[in-house]
């Protein structure tokens, strides 16, 4: 009987493993700010959709340091930080130049370090306490979990589009 209940959690477990192994690397990421959705795209295909919290003041595109607002444009995925302040996170390349110059204009920084990210670190047993509000300074925020797949699924290089 041990030896028959050994056998049926090894089908479990290895089935577990197979199917979590199944899902493609992301082509792409889309960012639908007004909906607060994250989606990874493989072959054109939405396979993945996470809920978002963006920065405390979301509506329109980042304008310089400290505006709490997350970028919107074309970037890309360029490194990923597991020492992060937040459960894992991932690097956005903004500011492009465009940015720097426009922010260079107005005679302000255009702020950085935007990532998608996982809850700050202590409180990911508080999911609760972030889901459904916006509390980031810019950055796209998901939960623990949700970071831990997005980190197996994306690759530094993908591209990730952010739309108002």
């Amino acid at each position: 009987m041990t030896k028959l209940l050994l056998v049926i959690l090894l089908f479990v477990v290895s089935g577990l493993c197979w199917s979590a192994s199944q899902d493609p690397i992301a082509d792409s990421i889309l960012v639908e700010k007004s909906k607060r959705k994250m989606y990874l795209i493989y072959n054109g295909n939405i396979y993945k959709q996470y809920d978002i919290s963006l920065g405390d003041n979301p509506i329109g595109h980042k304008q310089q340091e400290g505006d709490e607002r997350t970028p919107e444009g074309e970037y890309i995925i360029d490194y990923r930080n597991p020492k992060s302040s937040y459960h894992l996170s991932l690097h956005i390349t903004y500011p492009k130049a465009k940015d720097v110059k426009s922010a260079k204009k107005r005679g302000v920084s255009p702020g950085g370090d935007i990532f998608i990210h996982g809850l700050p670190n202590g409180m990911g047993l508080m999911p609760f306490a972030f889901k459904g509000r916006d509390w980031t300074d810019g950055c796209i925020a998901v939960t623990n979990k949700e970071i831990e797949e997005i980190w197996r699924l994306v690759e530094n290089g993908t591209p990730i589009k952010i739309l108002p």
